[in-house]
């Protein structure tokens, strides 16, 4: 697995590098820690460093007690420049959060510290991941900053909108979260021997809208994070992955490969165009199961109408379709919203009804997981039975999801 560099600047968010480590070390990645005296207020180099097993390191000067190695590498027999030495060995630097101030610095070659003075040595991937007031991220002194970074190939891991750290302060600024600081690493460090590389994958994500007229649309309320999600782990376990993506408006990262859709028309054209060439296939955009049966070129008008009636009809079965044409060595992954009910006994049937290997069911009832959160609560149906992962970020549930999947190939003597 990879050596990832973490440098830790000074911002409130800095408590979600810790979670971002937990999540790096258990997905089997080495982990050093370089942070700014700034962010010592916040977060204590003590958590990191029981967190990586290894020293974390704020001053240029100090003397590093792993000699620049991470943890299971053996180390030199003599002292080198921490700075130099930290990025030689790792396959990754990513700075999370990169406030605002360090932005500057990195985008000027400043090298005050030791996490800028480290970021000018680099020359594996550089990652940074704003985080911020939304007021300063919308300076045009920061934009102007990070158009510089992305000029000279450095990784911009997007920001979120959400709540900020002032109270009642709300707005674009919010670090991304740390599974999506985990794929954005995993997505550039060097392969090696995944155990799907060569594996093809195609994933479908967010919910199709289907045209009322030139400005109003028949659709659903599905953001795409979860079919993100398990794209990204797809490629970080080294698949080759296409995203069919259905009115999908958060960042995108490479390596996916991106085909843009609107309609369940456009969805269902886009999928058979990709499926002979995938080896599996993770259904879990919402396709509408119905459209207007006729759009208005051109905006209806409220004024001299009582009402508006709508005749609506079906749209094709697109998982179905392609069930039906699939081939043996194929892998089929359905996703189910339920609202509330039997949702198991409901994915079960839908499993058989569709002929997919896989059905993974959430309950959309509840507003704290599913449609738009970063956490969902699901259960994987397989014909062997069912298996309830717990709350969890998207991401993990991903992972449990591709585990399943890579169980059932194992099972048919398919790689992965």
């Amino acid at each position: 697995m990879a050596r990832v560099l973490l440098g830790v600047s000074g911002g409130i968010a800095a408590f979600k590098a810790l979670e971002l480590v937990r999540l790096a070390t258990a997905a089997g990645h080495a982990v050093r820690v370089v942070q700014t005296p700034a962010s010592l207020r916040l977060v204590g180099a003590a958590s990191f460093a029981a967190l990586t097993g290894a020293p974390v390191l704020v001053d240029e000067w100090e003397r590093d007690p792993a000699r620049g190695a991470f943890p299971g590498q053996a180390q030199p027999d003599h002292d080198p420049a921490s700075h130099l030495e930290l990025v030689r060995n790792a396959d990754a630097f990513l700075v999370a959060p990169a406030s605002a101030n360090t932005i500057a610095k990195l985008a000027h070659g400043l090298a005050d510290n030791l996490l800028t003075s480290a970021a000018l040595a680099a020359s594996v991937p550089l990652l940074v991941a704003p985080a911020m007031n939304d007021h300063m991220w919308e300076h045009p002194a920061t934009q102007a900053n990070l158009a510089t970074l992305r000029e000279r190939g450095v990784i911009v891991v997007e920001p979120g909108t959400g709540a900020l750290a002032t109270r009642h302060e709300w707005g674009m600024g919010r670090l991304a979260e740390p599974p999506e600081l985990l794929a954005a690493v995993e997505a550039v460090v060097p392969a090696g021997a995944r155990p799907w590389d060569g594996l093809r994958v195609l994933v479908t994500a967010g919910g199709t809208r289907e045209p009322i007229d030139s400005v109003r649309y028949v659709g659903n309320r599905s953001s795409g994070r979860m079919g993100l999600a398990l794209a990204e782990q797809a490629a970080a376990l080294g698949a080759s992955v296409t995203v069919v993506a259905a009115n999908v408006a958060l960042p995108r990262r490479p390596p996916l490969r991106f085909v843009d859709v609107g309609t369940a028309a456009e969805l269902e054209a886009a999928c058979a165009a990709e499926f002979e060439r995938a080896d599996v296939l993770l259904m879990v955009a919402a396709v509408a199961d119905f459209r207007p049966a006729a759009a208005a070129a051109e905006k209806l008008k409220k004024e001299g109408r009582d009402g508006l009636e709508l005749a609506l009809e079906p749209t094709p079965d697109v998982l179905s379709a392609l069930a039906r044409r699939r081939r043996p060595d194929q892998t089929l992954v359905g996703f189910a919203a339920e609202h509330g009910g039997d949702a198991v006994a409901l994915g079960a049937a839908k499993r058989e009804r569709k002929g997919l290997d896989v059905v993974v069911v959430n309950d959309i009832s509840r507003a704290d997981i599913g449609f738009d959160a970063t956490e969902n609560e699901v259960t994987i149906v397989t014909a062997d039975g069912a298996e309830p992962v717990p709350r969890a970020s998207k991401a993990e549930v991903a992972r449990a999801v591709l585990d399943v999947v890579a169980r059932l190939r194992r099972g048919l003597g398919a790689p992965a």
